[in-house]
């Protein structure tokens, strides 16, 4: 008898439907065709073990199974399911119900028939609801990413019996329903504020800037200067994700499987701050089966590179494709995928491998030609896809005993979400561009021109710096920034005048700003 049922497989951010065609007939032995990896293949030793252990018969005549369509790799072991019920029907110790084709159905069974999480099932539902399906049928604690997606009946169950019996009966079951109250975004609560970081006011305003244009970053400076701290309090003053950059963000990490086990969502923007040793695949995302990496992680967030020139220089120069196109494509011989890397980057390194170059007390223990190799770390095209370049120099006593109330991350945000409002009404006919950063070469002649004064300013530092036509643009799209968080329409000579302060790590001007 054959019976189908109805699965998916992930490919890159995405789901596609999966038919499992379950026949038994005459003969003998197993098998499972339709190019599945090492985990789907075994899959039939877990689903035996799970249906026996149920009081159901494993068949004993020949038994084929098909995942279609078959020139499209099946990993992983989330097949269980759809395979034990369909061995199920297919062997009439349960109804052929329309259950089994109306409603997409995933799963990892345990030997004793508990059904497992798995990962991807927002894309999995979003596929669902696109193909008319009915509904899904997934493991209880995947319930809540499911019922996100409206339009959708999710079943979500902890063991096989209970997936056997909605087949028999799939009156007697209720759909899942999310607690409201887990579901509701709760504010974010962040160990780090701006009130506890002394001094520092230079590269405070930088941040903010950053985060109000959605700008990159890097900040030079010793050991102890304060850079680390800076980077991980920016995240509180970011404003919360809309709703459609909480859906591309969840996405990504229900691929990876780290999605909030109680909401179902991610509802704080991700800060991702990776340790210097990592791969250019644990960066970019790849792998023989293409998973999202480090930069698709802080889709819609940060990703902060702490020691910027202790990475594996092969490592970072593949930032800079992503970090112009927003996403980054893995290219195999069978599959080319896309994943999001719309990512604010914050760096941070030190000015000499001693870390005390340009020290105002200490003194540097460097040669000028390991200097400038430590420098030279970084490459120009790297640096001039960095809009804010800063130098973060050492607190003083007296400002770190200093009693002096300090502004706050709520006061910050509150600015911040206040430019940034300014920017969605302005780029409100533009779906892909939400904050100064994204601008394009036409969106500056719409938003951001110059007046006499400031683009002769500009000019004179073009000129004097020998400044990239890239650094003219970001420096344009930082002073818009500036410009949004003064409340003003047009960009005036002070806002360009601030933006080049911000361009110390120029390739022109290094040696000269140390």
């Amino acid at each position: 008898m054959l019976v189908k049922t109805t699965g998916a497989s992930l490919y890159g951010m995405d789901a596609i439907g999966i038919q499992v065609e379950v026949n038994v007939s005459m003969g003998q032995g197993y098998c499972i065709v339709g190019l599945p990896d090492t985990a789907v293949k075994e899959s039939l030793h877990r689903t035996e073990i799970a249906i026996k252990a149920n009081g159901f018969q494993m068949p004993r005549t020949k038994l084929v199974i098909n995942l279609a369509p078959a020139d499209i790799k099946k990993t992983g072991p989330a097949f269980d399911l759809p395979i034990a019920i369909g061995i199920l029907a297919a062997s009439d110790q349960i109804a052929n119900s329309p259950v089994l084709t109306k409603y997409l159905m995933m799963g990892e069974l345990s030997l004793n028939g508990a059904i497992q999480p798995i990962k991807g099932v927002l894309a999995m539902a979003i596929y669902a609801k696109e193909a008319g399906l009915d509904g899904l049928i997934i493991p209880k604690i995947n319930g809540p990413e499911a019922s996100l997606i409206e339009g959708l009946k999710v079943f979500a169950f902890d063991h096989l019996l209970e997936v056997t019996n909605f087949c028999n009966h799939p009156e007697s079951c209720e759909p899942f329903q999310q607690n409201e109250q887990s579901n509701t975004p709760k504010p974010p609560l962040h160990q780090v504020d701006f009130a506890f970081i002394k001094g520092q006011f230079q590269a405070k305003r930088a941040i903010e800037i950053a985060a109000s244009g959605g700008h990159n970053l890097i900040m030079v400076g010793p050991p102890g200067a304060g850079k680390t701290m800076l980077a991980k309090t920016s995240i509180s003053i970011l404003p919360s994700m809309n709703q459609i950059e909480t859906l591309e963000t969840s996405k990504v990490y229900s691929l990876m499987g780290k999605l909030p086990a109680k909401s179902g969502l991610m509802h704080t923007r991700p800060f991702r701050n990776p340790h210097h040793s990592l791969s250019a695949i644990a960066l970019v995302g790849g792998g023989s089966i293409p998973q999202p990496g480090e930069i698709s992680m802080a889709h819609n967030g940060v990703l902060f590179l702490d020691e910027l020139p202790e990475f594996s220089r092969a490592t970072i120069e593949i930032l800079r494709q992503p970090m112009e196109a927003g996403y980054v494509s893995i290219s195999r011989s069978r599959q080319t995928v896309e994943f999001p890397s719309r990512f604010m980057l914050f760096a941070s390194m030190n000015p000499c491998p001693c870390g005390y170059f340009n020290h105002p007390q200490k003194a540097c223990t460097c040669s000028p030609s390991s200097v400038r190799k430590y420098l030279h770390k970084i490459s120009g095209p790297l640096l001039d896809r960095i809009d804010l370049q800063i130098e973060v120099v050492p607190v003083s006593y007296e400002e770190l005993t200093n009693p002096t109330r300090i502004e706050n991350s709520k006061t910050i945000s509150n600015r911040v979400i206040k430019a940034r409002s300014i920017q969605m009404h302005r780029f409100k006919h533009r779906p892909n561009i939400n904050t100064n950063a994204q601008m394009q070469s036409q969106d500056l002649k719409e938003w951001a021109q110059l007046d006499a004064e400031s683009a002769k300013l500009l000019k004179v530092a073009m000129v004097q710096f020998h400044l990239s036509a890239r650094a003219y643009d970001r420096i344009i799209k930082v002073a818009r920034t500036i410009a949004d968080l003064d409340g003003v329409k047009d960009i005036q000579n002070q806002h360009i005048s601030e933006s080049l302060q911000y361009r110390i790590l120029d390739r022109a001007g290094w040696g000269q700003s140390y």
